[in-house]
C-alpha cells in the first residue's frame, strides 16, 4: 500500500488518466501530510498541482476548494481547476490542480512592509475566517506556510493548503503544535471557530518573535509571558488573551475589535514602539505637520492678497470721489 506521494522531477510530464490533460512539473512548492505540491505548466499557463497516495484525503481537499467557490464573498482559497489520476511506476496516484498564487509568504511580506502589517492582514484573515466558519468549516491548520500575501497595493492575504480543513463538529484533521491550542493546554481538538480564532493569535505572536517556542510546564503561563514581554505587542494584548483563552464568540467580533485597536494605535505605538517604528511614526507626523502649514502658509498669502485687492480698490474709489468733488 502506498504511503507517500511520488517525488517527480523537473521536466516530468504529468498526464491525467481519465481528461488527459497535460502538466508539466517546473518544481516542488511545499510538501504536506497528504502529498506534495508542485508547480507545474498547463496549456493556460502555470498551475499548483497537488499529488497525493490517499484517494479519500484527496477527494476530500478537492470537495472543499469546490465548496469554497460558493462561499458568497472573496475566494477563500485557490480555485479549482481539474483532479484526476496518474501513473507513476505502475502505481496510480490521485492529484489536483488548482490556480497558482503568485506572492510573498507572509514572513517576507512582513520583513519588507514592517511588522506593523500584521494586524492588517490579520484582519482580512479574520474576515475570510468568518465566512468559511459560517458555510460549517473550520480552517484547521492555520499557520503562516499555509498563507500568502498577494498583489498589492492593495495586498490581499489568500490560503494555500487546505489539507487541514474540518467540518465543524469533527476532530481537526491536520495540525501543527504551536499553533494547536491542545498542545497548549487550552482546549481540545474539536474543529470549532474558537479553534481557529486561537491559532490566529499564535500567528501575531509568531509573527511578533519570528519564531515559535516550547510551552514549558505550563502553557498558558509561558503565553501570558510572551505576549506580556513584547512591547510591540502592547495594544495588542488584551486582544490576544481573549483569542487565546477562547473569549470571542466569533471571528467577526475579533476582527472588530482589532480593527479598533488598529484605528486608535498609533498614538500607543509611540510610546511602546522600536525605534524603526518610532522613525516611521515621526516621519508621517512631520509630513502632515509640514501639509498643514502649508496650508496654513497658502491661506494667509489668500488673505493677503484679498486685503491688497480691496486697498487698492478703496483708494481708486476715493480717488475718483476726490476728483468729482
Amino acid at each position: 500500500m502506498k504511503n507517500e506521494a511520488p517525488d517527480l522531477p523537473t521536466g516530468t510530464r504529468i498526464l491525467g488518466k481519465w481528461h488527459r490533460n497535460p502538466y508539466y512539473i517546473r518544481k516542488t512548492l511545499g510538501r504536506g501530510a497528504t502529498g506534495i505540491v508542485y508547480l507545474a505548466d498547463a496549456r493556460t499557463g502555470p498551475v499548483a498541482l497537488k499529488v497525493g497516495h490517499n484517494h479519500v484525503s484527496i477527494t476530500s481537499e478537492v470537495n472543499v476548494l469546490k465548496h469554497f467557490a460558493k462561499v458568497q464573498g472573496q475566494i477563500l482559497g485557490p480555485s479549482f481547476i481539474d483532479a484526476d489520476d496518474v501513473i507513476v511506476d505502475r502505481e496510480k496516484y490521485p492529484f489536483y490542480v488548482m490556480e497558482y498564487l503568485k506572492g510573498e509568504t507572509l514572513f517576507q511580506h512582513i520583513d519588507r512592509q514592517g511588522k506593523e502589517w500584521g494586524p492588517v492582514l490579520l484582519v482580512q484573515l479574520l474576515g475570510d475566517l468568518d465566512r468559511l466558519h459560517r458555510a460549517g468549516w473550520v480552517f484547521g491548520d492555520l499557520k503562516p506556510e499555509n498563507l500568502i500575501v498577494v498583489g498589492g497595493p492593495p495586498y490581499r492575504i489568500r490560503w494555500l493548503d487546505v489539507g487541514g480543513t474540518t467540518i465543524q463538529g469533527r476532530a481537526v484533521k491536520e495540525y501543527t503544535e504551536f499553533f494547536d491550542r491542545g498542545y497548549w493546554g487550552l482546549g481540545d481538538r474539536k474543529a470549532e471557530p474558537t479553534y481557529d480564532l486561537f491559532a490566529a493569535g499564535m500567528i501575531l505572536l509568531n509573527i511578533t518573535y519570528k519564531r515559535r517556542f516550547e510551552k514549558g510546564r505550563d502553557g498558558k503561563e509561558t503565553l501570558l509571558a510572551y505576549i506580556e514581554r513584547s512591547l510591540v505587542l502592547a495594544p495588542y494584548r488584551q486582544w490576544l488573551k481573549k483569542a487565546l483563552f477562547g473569549q470571542y464568540p466569533d471571528a467577526e467580533k475579533m476582527r472588530e475589535t482589532l480593527m479598533n485597536i488598529i484605528s486608535k494605535e498609533e498614538k500607543p505605538v509611540t510610546k511602546n514602539a522600536s525605534p524603526r517604528q518610532k522613525q516611521k511614526i515621526g516621519n508621517r507626523r512631520k509630513k502632515r505637520k509640514k501639509q498643514k502649514r502649508s496650508r496654513k502658509k497658502r491661506t494667509f498669502e489668500t488673505v493677503d492678497a484679498v486685503l491688497v485687492i480691496s486697498f487698492l480698490l478703496l483708494a481708486s474709489a476715493l480717488y475718483w470721489v476726490g476728483q468729482v468733488i
